[in-house]
């Protein structure tokens, strides 16, 4: 196996074919790291850098519509995206998998945990500032985000998707909080991720996470799990995701940083390597 690898695989387990962007760099037991929105693989930069030095293989894909992965108009629902992570993990004939999913990316780990994972190729399970279990206020989830939060998200996303973005990155990464300035440069830089992804993939995927419920697949969790939150999160609040997450997966391992906003892999990047590098060789 090569040491320091991108490529793409064509999924054509679904109604068209589509080509999914991964990189996988290092040797070793391996991690497969799902990105969260409206971002792509190039936000493990700095798992990237360390992972590999600890006899890890970290691979991290782009999803469909985001980065250098094809753009269809269909497919923005999580029962795909768990199709299309089931079909990259089988073309990369991968084993041991301890599975990371960030945010929206949870949503893909907790689906494909729950449908997929029958042959047990994933063995452990992180989820990471995750959207799990539901974020949708309803009758019986008091503890959601009401929906007309999420339709005043789509209508400036759909009105200026450049100046929502620019704002929305600020709050991913609680740049108010004086103990974690981020600088302009590395907020530019995302910016420039969230561009790389369709603006109708941004818009569909952003209604799958904000509405499908994972409480039934949190439930199908069996394998060793790792949950990760920031106490400061303003994008996914604690109290609506991670503390509700661990009530469906009692025997997880429960880790919340008191001062972290939602992209604690960046404000937190040492801290967050070390848990995660101590879980994946657990």
């Amino acid at each position: 196996m090569p040491f320091f690898k991108t490529n793409s695989v064509s999924l054509s387990g679904n109604s068209e074919e589509v080509k999914i962007f991964y990189q996988d760099i290092g040797r070793g037991k391996p991690v497969v790291l799902i990105h969260g929105w409206p971002l792509n693989s190039d936000m493990w930069e700095y798992q990237f850098n360390e992972l590999p030095k600890h006899n890890i293989r970290v691979i991290a894909y782009d999803r469909r519509g985001y980065g250098k992965s094809s753009r269809p108009w269909d497919g923005y629902d999580y029962d795909t995206f768990a199709a299309d992570l089931d079909l990259l993990l089988k073309e990369l004939e991968l084993i041991d998998v301890t599975l990371v999913g960030f945010s929206m990316g949870g949503g893909e780990a907790a689906r494909y945990v729950s449908k997929y994972n029958t042959e047990g190729r994933v063995t452990r399970v992180a989820f990471v500032s995750a959207v799990t279990p539901f974020l949708l206020q309803t009758n019986d989830n008091p503890t959601g985000i009401p929906q007309d939060q999420f339709e005043g998200m789509r209508e400036q996303l759909e009105d200026d998707r450049a100046k929502f973005l620019a704002d929305f990155g600020k709050k991913f990464y609680g740049v108010h909080l004086f103990s974690h300035p981020v600088s302009d440069e590395h907020m530019h830089h995302d910016l420039m991720m969230y561009f790389q992804a369709a603006g109708y993939a941004t818009i569909k995927s952003m209604n799958a996470w904000s509405t499908t419920d994972f409480r039934g697949d949190l439930e199908n969790v069996k394998i060793p799990t790792l949950v990760i939150h920031g106490k400061a999160d303003e994008t996914v609040p604690i109290d609506a995701s991670a503390d509700e997450t661990v009530k469906y997966i009692p025997q997880a391992r429960y880790i919340v940083y008191d001062d972290a906003p939602h992209g604690l892999h960046y404000t937190h990047k040492n801290k967050f390597n070390e848990d995660l590098i101590s879980f994946i060789n657990s």
